[in-house]
């Protein structure tokens, strides 16, 4: 059987839980993988967590946590050892590491794919648009991450394949449910609801807190990460009297992550339009589902189509239906029972790493066959 050689070049994949889907990738009998990663991306180092089975390359990048100016300088020459048949770009077509990397990898005989979540159709200045036209000419495939990217993409005239498919799944032996399910009003009174993720604006987090400023039940909110909002969250808290509900914890390492999320009985993830971003997918909305924990999403850009009808959906910006939704779930302990059960299989079905791994492969496949 004649294999495929396949070079992906990913800042993402420092994120040790994210490794897991290139393990399943390089399970495949007629693929054989190579992953580049960064030593670091911006704080986070990398966490090497799943290695069988393929090649992990960590190579220097320059400029560091710059999104749009990052490279790779040693790739060429790793292109030229290796000599693959594809190239997978996990980067957004208009970035200089892609427009670099794509070049390279045509030099090297490979066909090049790159990777979208940009889901408004947003017009960048030069070089940026030079870039990304570029790499839409050269491109063998694309992968979108949701389907407004895919629907950005024929707009913007990229008229090559695509393919959409999230850029990364989830663990379902390592995001699954406590035994038993954490909130029993008889047992503990207190509604634990959580966020975890950027502390920012645009993630609904100030909606969130006038929400929780009426519940009429006890309850504890934890936020997970840090941001440029987290002083002034903390501020706002005070002032609507429930400062002492809200706890700020550190952002969470990926494989600790489960841990945190069975200790919860429903995350909130209340997420906002604006005229430059809107939600591209919500990762943490399945990582809860996996874990049996009751998702509370916003209407914002991917939430409805992650969260189907495995959780509750309530317009952006109201905090009124948000917090009848939460009111709903501390109260309905059948719902809460249904909501968990439907989350862990709609994840099951649609967002495991080897669901992404097995829709990627056959990515890769057509390719090489095209």
């Amino acid at each position: 059987m004649s294999r495929i050689r396949v070079l992906m070049v990913s800042k993402a994949l420092v994120v040790g839980a994210y490794q897991r889907k290139l393990e399943l990738l390089a399970s495949a009998p007629d693929l054989e993988l190579t992953c580049v990663v960064p030593a670091a991306w911006g704080s986070q180092r990398f966490e090497p967590a799943h290695l069988s089975g393929y090649r992990m390359v960590v190579q220097p990048i320059r400029f560091n946590g710059s999104f749009h100016v990052f490279y790779f300088p040693r790739l060429a020459a790793l292109l030229r050892d290796l000599h693959p048949d594809i190239v997978h770009l996990d980067e957004e077509p208009y970035n200089l590491a892609t427009f670099l990397s794509t070049r390279e990898a045509l030099a090297a005989g490979a066909r090049p794919i790159f990777f979208t979540w940009q889901n408004l159709e947003r017009r960048y200045p030069p070089p940026f648009r030079w870039f990304e036209q570029w790499v839409f000419r050269h491109a063998a495939h694309a992968i979108a991450g949701n389907a407004e990217a895919r629907d950005v993409l024929r707009r913007k005239r990229y008229h090559g394949p695509i393919a959409v498919i999230p850029q990364f799944g989830v663990d379902p032996e390592l995001f699954t449910p406590a035994d038993p399910r954490p909130h029993a009003p008889e047992i503990d009174p207190v509604f634990k609801i959580g966020y975890a993720g950027r502390l920012v604006e645009e993630k609904g987090l100030f909606v969130l807190l006038e929400a929780l400023a009426g519940l009429g039940c006890p309850w504890r909110l934890s936020l997970f990460g840090d941001g440029p909002i987290r002083v002034a969250l903390a501020a706002r808290a005070r002032n609507l009297g429930i400062g002492h509900r809200v706890f700020f914890h550190a952002a969470v390492p990926s494989v600790e992550m489960p841990r945190r999320l069975v200790q919860l009985d429903a995350l909130a993830l209340p997420s906002l339009t604006r005229p430059n971003w809107k939600e591209q997918f919500g990762r943490v909305l399945i990582e809860a589902m996996a874990c049996g924990v009751p998702v509370v999403g916003s209407t914002s850009g991917e939430i409805p189509n992650v969260v189907g009808d495995a959780g509750l959906l309530v317009p952006e910006g109201d905090s009124r239906a948000l917090r009848t939704a939460l009111e709903r779930l501390a109260s309905d302990r059948a719902l809460t029972t249904e909501l968990s059960s439907r989350g862990r299989a709609r994840v099951l079905e649609r967002f495991t790493h080897q669901h992404v791994a097995d829709q990627t492969l056959a990515v890769y496949r057509r390719v090489v066959e095209a």
